[in-house]
Protein backbone atom coordinates (compact mmCIF):
# COMPACT_ATOMS: atom_id res chain seq x y z
CA UNK A 1 0.00 0.00 0.00
CA UNK A 2 2.90 2.29 0.82
CA UNK A 3 4.38 1.68 -2.28
CA UNK A 4 1.06 2.38 -4.58
CA UNK A 5 0.25 5.31 -2.86
CA UNK A 6 4.07 6.75 -3.18
CA UNK A 7 3.68 5.92 -7.13
CA UNK A 8 0.37 8.16 -6.84
CA UNK A 9 2.70 10.78 -5.71
CA UNK A 10 5.65 10.41 -7.93
CA UNK A 11 4.29 9.11 -10.73
CA UNK A 12 3.34 12.75 -12.45
CA UNK A 13 7.02 13.78 -12.36
CA UNK A 14 8.78 10.18 -13.07
CA UNK A 15 10.76 10.39 -10.05
CA UNK A 16 12.68 6.75 -10.57
CA UNK A 17 14.87 7.30 -7.89
CA UNK A 18 12.78 8.11 -4.99
CA UNK A 19 10.72 5.25 -6.08
CA UNK A 20 12.99 2.78 -6.27
CA UNK A 21 13.44 1.92 -2.85
CA UNK A 22 9.58 1.10 -2.35
CA UNK A 23 9.66 -0.82 -6.05
CA UNK A 24 12.45 -2.78 -4.91
CA UNK A 25 10.61 -3.64 -1.44
CA UNK A 26 7.40 -5.04 -3.59
CA UNK A 27 9.37 -7.37 -5.94
CA UNK A 28 11.31 -8.61 -3.10
CA UNK A 29 8.03 -9.21 -1.34
CA UNK A 30 6.51 -10.85 -4.85
CA UNK A 31 9.67 -12.87 -5.01
CA UNK A 32 8.90 -14.85 -1.94
CA UNK A 33 5.16 -14.96 -2.87
CA UNK A 34 5.77 -16.33 -5.74
CA UNK A 35 8.28 -19.10 -4.43
CA UNK A 36 5.85 -19.89 -1.38
CA UNK A 37 3.08 -20.20 -3.79
CA UNK A 38 4.83 -22.76 -6.53
CA UNK A 39 6.21 -24.52 -3.55
CA UNK A 40 2.43 -25.22 -2.59
CA UNK A 41 0.84 -25.60 -5.91
CA UNK A 42 4.07 -27.13 -7.66
CA UNK A 43 4.54 -24.82 -10.24
CA UNK A 44 7.13 -22.73 -11.26
CA UNK A 45 7.22 -19.23 -9.43
CA UNK A 46 5.85 -17.42 -12.34
CA UNK A 47 3.18 -20.18 -12.95
CA UNK A 48 1.91 -19.32 -9.41
CA UNK A 49 1.58 -15.85 -9.59
CA UNK A 50 -0.07 -16.14 -13.47
CA UNK A 51 -2.31 -18.61 -11.12
CA UNK A 52 -4.15 -15.83 -9.15
CA UNK A 53 -5.37 -14.32 -12.10
CA UNK A 54 -5.86 -16.89 -14.83
CA UNK A 55 -6.26 -20.40 -13.24
CA UNK A 56 -4.70 -22.94 -15.72
CA UNK A 57 -2.38 -20.63 -17.44
CA UNK A 58 1.16 -21.71 -17.93
CA UNK A 59 4.21 -19.51 -19.60
CA UNK A 60 5.25 -22.37 -20.94
CA UNK A 61 1.75 -22.01 -23.45
CA UNK A 62 1.64 -18.42 -23.50
CA UNK A 63 5.13 -17.67 -24.59
CA UNK A 64 4.98 -19.62 -27.96
CA UNK A 65 2.02 -17.60 -28.53
CA UNK A 66 3.41 -14.41 -27.80
CA UNK A 67 6.73 -14.86 -29.55
CA UNK A 68 4.83 -15.92 -32.83
CA UNK A 69 2.36 -12.56 -32.17
CA UNK A 70 5.54 -10.22 -31.77
CA UNK A 71 7.35 -11.73 -35.03
CA UNK A 72 3.95 -10.94 -36.47
CA UNK A 73 3.86 -7.93 -35.56
CA UNK A 74 7.18 -6.28 -35.93
CA UNK A 75 6.67 -6.55 -39.54
CA UNK A 76 2.78 -5.88 -39.41
CA UNK A 77 3.19 -2.60 -37.78
CA UNK A 78 5.05 -0.76 -40.34
CA UNK A 79 2.86 -2.36 -43.04
CA UNK A 80 -0.11 -1.17 -41.35
CA UNK A 81 1.13 2.66 -41.07
CA UNK A 82 2.40 2.59 -44.41
CA UNK A 83 -1.45 1.81 -45.10
CA UNK A 84 -2.62 4.58 -43.03
CA UNK A 85 -0.89 7.20 -44.91
CA UNK A 86 -1.94 5.97 -48.37
CA UNK A 87 -5.52 6.17 -46.79
CA UNK A 88 -4.88 9.33 -45.33
CA UNK A 89 -3.29 10.56 -48.53
CA UNK A 90 -6.69 9.76 -50.49
CA UNK A 91 -9.16 10.69 -47.53
CA UNK A 92 -7.17 13.27 -45.28
CA UNK A 93 -8.41 12.91 -41.79
CA UNK A 94 -11.03 15.28 -40.24
CA UNK A 95 -9.39 16.71 -36.95
CA UNK A 96 -13.31 17.19 -34.01
CA UNK A 97 -13.66 20.93 -33.68
CA UNK A 98 -16.01 21.12 -31.32
CA UNK A 99 -16.06 20.08 -27.82
CA UNK A 100 -18.43 17.41 -26.52
CA UNK A 101 -19.91 18.14 -23.49
CA UNK A 102 -19.55 15.48 -20.32
CA UNK A 103 -23.41 15.11 -20.03
CA UNK A 104 -23.73 14.50 -23.65
CA UNK A 105 -21.13 11.98 -23.69
CA UNK A 106 -22.59 9.77 -21.05
CA UNK A 107 -25.80 10.02 -22.51
CA UNK A 108 -23.85 8.73 -25.56
CA UNK A 109 -22.27 6.30 -23.62
CA UNK A 110 -25.45 5.21 -21.67
CA UNK A 111 -27.23 4.64 -25.04
CA UNK A 112 -24.54 2.49 -26.49
CA UNK A 113 -24.79 0.27 -23.35
CA UNK A 114 -27.92 -0.29 -23.51
CA UNK A 115 -27.49 -1.21 -27.16
CA UNK A 116 -25.82 -4.05 -27.03
CA UNK A 117 -27.34 -5.30 -24.08
CA UNK A 118 -26.12 -4.08 -20.71
CA UNK A 119 -29.67 -3.98 -18.00
CA UNK A 120 -29.51 -1.13 -15.97
CA UNK A 121 -31.74 -2.37 -13.77
CA UNK A 122 -28.66 -4.23 -12.18
CA UNK A 123 -25.60 -1.88 -12.57
CA UNK A 124 -25.09 1.57 -13.56
CA UNK A 125 -22.24 3.75 -14.90
CA UNK A 126 -20.43 6.63 -13.20
CA UNK A 127 -16.86 8.30 -13.37
CA UNK A 128 -13.00 7.58 -12.39
CA UNK A 129 -9.78 8.42 -12.83
CA UNK A 130 -9.38 5.13 -15.03
CA UNK A 131 -12.58 3.09 -16.76
CA UNK A 132 -12.75 -0.23 -14.24
CA UNK A 133 -15.72 -2.52 -13.76
CA UNK A 134 -16.41 -3.78 -10.34
CA UNK A 135 -19.39 -4.76 -8.11
CA UNK A 136 -21.52 -8.17 -7.77
CA UNK A 137 -23.69 -9.77 -11.16
CA UNK A 138 -26.64 -8.22 -9.63
CA UNK A 139 -24.90 -5.10 -9.12
CA UNK A 140 -22.33 -4.41 -11.60
CA UNK A 141 -20.55 -0.45 -11.54
CA UNK A 142 -18.74 0.73 -14.67
CA UNK A 143 -16.75 3.82 -14.72
CA UNK A 144 -15.12 5.89 -17.39
CA UNK A 145 -12.67 8.66 -17.74
CA UNK A 146 -14.00 12.07 -20.46
CA UNK A 147 -11.96 14.06 -22.51
CA UNK A 148 -14.26 17.07 -24.40
CA UNK A 149 -11.50 17.18 -26.97
CA UNK A 150 -12.40 13.31 -28.20
CA UNK A 151 -15.14 11.85 -27.42
CA UNK A 152 -14.14 8.48 -28.49
CA UNK A 153 -12.01 7.96 -25.87
CA UNK A 154 -14.83 7.82 -22.86
CA UNK A 155 -17.04 5.77 -25.57
CA UNK A 156 -14.55 3.17 -26.48
CA UNK A 157 -13.65 2.95 -22.70
CA UNK A 158 -17.83 2.33 -21.73
CA UNK A 159 -17.92 -0.72 -24.49
CA UNK A 160 -14.80 -2.26 -22.87
CA UNK A 161 -16.39 -2.44 -19.17
CA UNK A 162 -20.09 -3.04 -20.97
CA UNK A 163 -18.02 -6.22 -21.93
CA UNK A 164 -17.00 -7.38 -18.40
CA UNK A 165 -20.17 -6.28 -17.47
CA UNK A 166 -22.51 -8.26 -19.82
CA UNK A 167 -20.12 -11.53 -18.52
CA UNK A 168 -20.94 -10.42 -15.14
CA UNK A 169 -24.63 -10.65 -15.62
CA UNK A 170 -24.40 -13.24 -18.03
CA UNK A 171 -23.22 -15.83 -14.80
CA UNK A 172 -25.71 -18.36 -14.12
CA UNK A 173 -27.89 -17.10 -11.26
CA UNK A 174 -28.30 -20.50 -9.70
CA UNK A 175 -24.37 -20.89 -8.92
CA UNK A 176 -24.10 -17.28 -8.15
CA UNK A 177 -22.49 -18.18 -4.69
CA UNK A 178 -20.22 -20.96 -5.77
CA UNK A 179 -17.12 -20.99 -7.10
CA UNK A 180 -18.17 -22.48 -10.11
CA UNK A 181 -20.23 -19.68 -10.80
CA UNK A 182 -17.97 -17.24 -11.10
CA UNK A 183 -16.21 -16.06 -13.99
CA UNK A 184 -13.05 -17.76 -15.23
CA UNK A 185 -9.74 -16.02 -14.84
CA UNK A 186 -8.89 -12.85 -16.35
CA UNK A 187 -7.69 -14.12 -19.51
CA UNK A 188 -12.14 -14.98 -20.44
CA UNK A 189 -12.91 -11.73 -18.87
CA UNK A 190 -10.25 -9.32 -21.03
CA UNK A 191 -11.53 -11.75 -24.23
CA UNK A 192 -15.18 -10.42 -23.44
CA UNK A 193 -14.69 -6.75 -22.90
CA UNK A 194 -12.30 -6.72 -25.90
CA UNK A 195 -14.60 -8.71 -27.85
CA UNK A 196 -17.22 -5.59 -26.98
CA UNK A 197 -15.14 -2.68 -27.87
CA UNK A 198 -12.66 -4.31 -30.91
CA UNK A 199 -14.65 -6.91 -32.60
CA UNK A 200 -18.23 -4.54 -32.23
CA UNK A 201 -17.33 -1.22 -31.21
CA UNK A 202 -14.30 -0.84 -34.03
CA UNK A 203 -16.11 -2.72 -36.56
CA UNK A 204 -16.82 -0.70 -39.48
CA UNK A 205 -20.35 -2.34 -39.32
CA UNK A 206 -21.27 -0.97 -36.07
CA UNK A 207 -20.53 2.25 -37.20
CA UNK A 208 -23.46 2.36 -39.43
CA UNK A 209 -25.79 1.61 -36.98
CA UNK A 210 -23.72 3.94 -34.50
CA UNK A 211 -23.14 7.59 -36.33
CA UNK A 212 -26.22 8.34 -36.43
CA UNK A 213 -26.97 7.51 -32.96
CA UNK A 214 -23.61 9.44 -31.76
CA UNK A 215 -24.96 12.81 -33.70
CA UNK A 216 -28.21 12.75 -32.23
CA UNK A 217 -26.29 12.54 -28.07
CA UNK A 218 -23.43 15.03 -29.18
CA UNK A 219 -25.27 17.25 -31.25
CA UNK A 220 -25.28 17.49 -35.15
CA UNK A 221 -22.65 20.58 -34.78
CA UNK A 222 -20.25 18.01 -33.14
CA UNK A 223 -19.37 15.89 -36.26
CA UNK A 224 -21.77 18.31 -38.78
CA UNK A 225 -20.83 16.55 -42.04
CA UNK A 226 -18.85 12.94 -40.96
CA UNK A 227 -19.29 9.79 -42.23
CA UNK A 228 -18.45 6.20 -41.87
CA UNK A 229 -15.20 6.69 -43.69
CA UNK A 230 -14.03 10.20 -41.98
CA UNK A 231 -15.46 8.30 -38.59
CA UNK A 232 -12.71 4.91 -38.99
CA UNK A 233 -10.00 7.82 -39.76
CA UNK A 234 -10.18 7.91 -36.26
CA UNK A 235 -11.39 4.48 -34.83
CA UNK A 236 -9.02 2.74 -36.70
CA UNK A 237 -6.74 5.07 -35.99
CA UNK A 238 -2.32 3.32 -35.95
CA UNK A 239 0.19 5.23 -33.53
CA UNK A 240 3.20 3.51 -31.90
CA UNK A 241 2.83 5.29 -28.59
CA UNK A 242 4.57 5.35 -25.09
CA UNK A 243 1.26 4.27 -23.08
CA UNK A 244 -0.28 0.99 -23.00
CA UNK A 245 -3.83 1.84 -21.99
CA UNK A 246 -3.73 4.90 -24.76
CA UNK A 247 -2.41 2.15 -27.14
CA UNK A 248 -4.15 1.13 -30.53
CA UNK A 249 -5.24 -2.66 -31.33
CA UNK A 250 -1.92 -3.01 -33.41
CA UNK A 251 0.56 -2.05 -30.99
CA UNK A 252 -1.16 -1.99 -27.98
CA UNK A 253 0.08 -6.49 -27.73
CA UNK A 254 3.82 -5.59 -27.67
CA UNK A 255 3.55 -3.44 -24.28
CA UNK A 256 1.65 -6.43 -22.77
CA UNK A 257 5.08 -8.69 -24.23
CA UNK A 258 7.00 -6.03 -22.95
CA UNK A 259 5.82 -6.42 -19.53
CA UNK A 260 5.03 -10.38 -19.43
CA UNK A 261 8.99 -10.64 -20.59
CA UNK A 262 10.31 -7.93 -17.92
CA UNK A 263 7.78 -10.05 -15.40
CA UNK A 264 9.34 -13.63 -15.85
CA UNK A 265 13.06 -11.94 -15.58
CA UNK A 266 12.43 -9.93 -12.54
CA UNK A 267 10.75 -13.16 -10.34
CA UNK A 268 13.67 -15.17 -11.60
CA UNK A 269 15.65 -12.90 -10.50
CA UNK A 270 18.01 -12.25 -14.06
CA UNK A 271 17.28 -8.54 -13.52
CA UNK A 272 16.99 -6.49 -10.15
CA UNK A 273 14.63 -3.35 -10.03
CA UNK A 274 17.51 -0.84 -10.85
CA UNK A 275 17.86 -2.18 -14.18
CA UNK A 276 14.25 -1.82 -15.05
CA UNK A 277 14.46 1.57 -17.19
CA UNK A 278 17.64 0.39 -19.35
CA UNK A 279 15.73 -3.01 -20.05
CA UNK A 280 11.70 -1.14 -20.45
CA UNK A 281 14.01 0.97 -23.15
CA UNK A 282 15.79 -1.34 -25.07
CA UNK A 283 12.28 -3.28 -25.24
CA UNK A 284 10.68 -0.20 -26.66
CA UNK A 285 13.14 0.77 -29.39
CA UNK A 286 12.91 -2.77 -30.54
CA UNK A 287 9.09 -3.43 -30.59
CA UNK A 288 7.92 -0.06 -31.20
CA UNK A 289 10.78 2.19 -32.37
CA UNK A 290 10.76 4.50 -29.18
CA UNK A 291 13.00 5.56 -26.39
CA UNK A 292 11.95 6.00 -22.87
CA UNK A 293 15.68 6.16 -21.18
CA UNK A 294 14.99 9.48 -19.85
CA UNK A 295 11.00 9.53 -19.42
CA UNK A 296 10.02 7.25 -16.00
CA UNK A 297 6.52 8.51 -16.29
CA UNK A 298 5.74 7.56 -19.54
CA UNK A 299 7.82 4.33 -19.23
CA UNK A 300 7.97 2.04 -15.90
CA UNK A 301 6.23 4.23 -13.90
CA UNK A 302 2.74 4.56 -15.70
CA UNK A 303 1.52 1.53 -14.63
CA UNK A 304 0.01 0.84 -10.95
CA UNK A 305 0.33 -3.36 -11.43
CA UNK A 306 3.99 -3.59 -10.25
CA UNK A 307 3.80 -1.06 -7.44
CA UNK A 308 0.81 -2.50 -6.26
CA UNK A 309 2.83 -6.06 -6.13
CA UNK A 310 0.35 -7.62 -9.16
CA UNK A 311 2.66 -9.55 -11.14
CA UNK A 312 1.40 -12.26 -13.63
CA UNK A 313 -1.70 -9.98 -14.37
CA UNK A 314 -0.57 -8.33 -17.95
CA UNK A 315 -0.59 -11.49 -20.04
CA UNK A 316 -4.11 -11.85 -19.66
CA UNK A 317 -5.05 -8.44 -21.62
CA UNK A 318 -3.11 -9.96 -24.70
CA UNK A 319 -4.59 -13.60 -24.10
CA UNK A 320 -8.12 -11.61 -23.88
CA UNK A 321 -7.44 -10.21 -27.28
CA UNK A 322 -6.64 -13.58 -29.28
CA UNK A 323 -9.06 -15.26 -27.85
CA UNK A 324 -12.37 -12.28 -28.96
CA UNK A 325 -11.06 -12.55 -32.37
CA UNK A 326 -11.11 -16.65 -32.14
CA UNK A 327 -14.70 -15.84 -30.81
CA UNK A 328 -15.50 -13.64 -33.40
CA UNK A 329 -14.44 -16.09 -35.89
CA UNK A 330 -16.14 -18.75 -34.37
CA UNK A 331 -19.39 -16.43 -34.45
CA UNK A 332 -19.15 -15.71 -37.97
CA UNK A 333 -19.19 -19.51 -39.21
CA UNK A 334 -22.30 -20.11 -37.32
CA UNK A 335 -23.95 -16.68 -38.66
CA UNK A 336 -21.91 -15.91 -41.75
CA UNK A 337 -24.43 -12.46 -42.03
CA UNK A 338 -23.38 -11.37 -38.25
CA UNK A 339 -22.31 -7.98 -39.73
CA UNK A 340 -25.62 -7.10 -41.18
CA UNK A 341 -27.37 -7.75 -37.44
CA UNK A 342 -24.63 -5.30 -36.27
CA UNK A 343 -25.56 -3.29 -38.70
CA UNK A 344 -28.80 -2.74 -37.57
CA UNK A 345 -27.73 -2.73 -33.97
CA UNK A 346 -29.55 -6.35 -33.51
CA UNK A 347 -27.00 -7.86 -31.05
CA UNK A 348 -29.07 -10.74 -30.04
CA UNK A 349 -27.56 -13.22 -32.02
CA UNK A 350 -24.16 -12.78 -30.55
CA UNK A 351 -24.82 -12.43 -27.06
CA UNK A 352 -27.07 -15.81 -27.21
CA UNK A 353 -24.14 -17.09 -28.87
CA UNK A 354 -21.58 -15.75 -25.99
CA UNK A 355 -24.04 -16.50 -23.04
CA UNK A 356 -24.51 -20.09 -24.61
CA UNK A 357 -20.55 -20.64 -25.03
CA UNK A 358 -18.92 -18.25 -22.73
CA UNK A 359 -21.19 -16.90 -20.08
CA UNK A 360 -23.57 -19.20 -18.79
CA UNK A 361 -20.24 -21.77 -18.60
CA UNK A 362 -18.73 -19.97 -15.67
CA UNK A 363 -15.95 -21.47 -14.08
CA UNK A 364 -17.23 -25.15 -15.46
CA UNK A 365 -14.50 -25.79 -17.49
CA UNK A 366 -10.92 -24.96 -18.22
CA UNK A 367 -10.34 -22.13 -20.27
CA UNK A 368 -8.69 -24.34 -22.69
CA UNK A 369 -11.68 -26.55 -22.65
CA UNK A 370 -13.72 -23.93 -22.58
CA UNK A 371 -12.44 -22.15 -25.40
CA UNK A 372 -12.07 -25.69 -27.22
CA UNK A 373 -16.11 -26.32 -26.99
CA UNK A 374 -17.12 -23.00 -27.99
CA UNK A 375 -15.14 -22.27 -31.12
CA UNK A 376 -13.76 -25.63 -32.07
CA UNK A 377 -10.30 -25.68 -31.90
CA UNK A 378 -7.36 -24.76 -28.95
CA UNK A 379 -6.14 -21.01 -28.40
CA UNK A 380 -4.61 -20.18 -32.13
CA UNK A 381 -3.28 -16.60 -32.83
CA UNK A 382 -4.25 -16.93 -36.17
CA UNK A 383 -7.37 -15.37 -36.05
CA UNK A 384 -6.23 -12.40 -33.84
CA UNK A 385 -3.26 -11.84 -36.82
CA UNK A 386 -5.65 -12.35 -39.66
CA UNK A 387 -8.36 -9.78 -37.81
CA UNK A 388 -5.38 -7.43 -37.84
CA UNK A 389 -4.68 -7.78 -41.78
CA UNK A 390 -8.08 -7.52 -42.74
CA UNK A 391 -8.91 -4.39 -40.96
CA UNK A 392 -5.90 -2.49 -41.35
CA UNK A 393 -4.36 -3.19 -44.48
CA UNK A 394 -5.80 -2.06 -48.07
Amino acid sequence: MKSEQLWRTLRPTGDWQSFLPALSNVIAIAREEAALRASVLKLDPYDALIEQFDPGSRAGQITPVFTALKTFLKAFIPQALEAQARRQARHPPKAFVAAFPIEKQKSLGEAMMKAVGFDFNHGRLDVSHHPFCGGVPTDVRMTTRYDTKDFLSALMGVLHETGHGLYEQGLPKQWSHWTVGSARGMAVHESQSLFVEKQIGRNPAFWEFALPIVKQHLGTEALPDWNIADMMQHVHRVKPGYIRVDADEVTYPMHVILRYELEQELIAGHIETRDIPEAWDAKMRDYLGLSTIDNMREGPMQDVHWPSGAFGYFPSYTLGAILAAQQWSAIERANPKINDDVRRGDFSSVNQWRHEKIWSRASTLSTADLIGEATGEALSVTHFTTHLKRRYLD
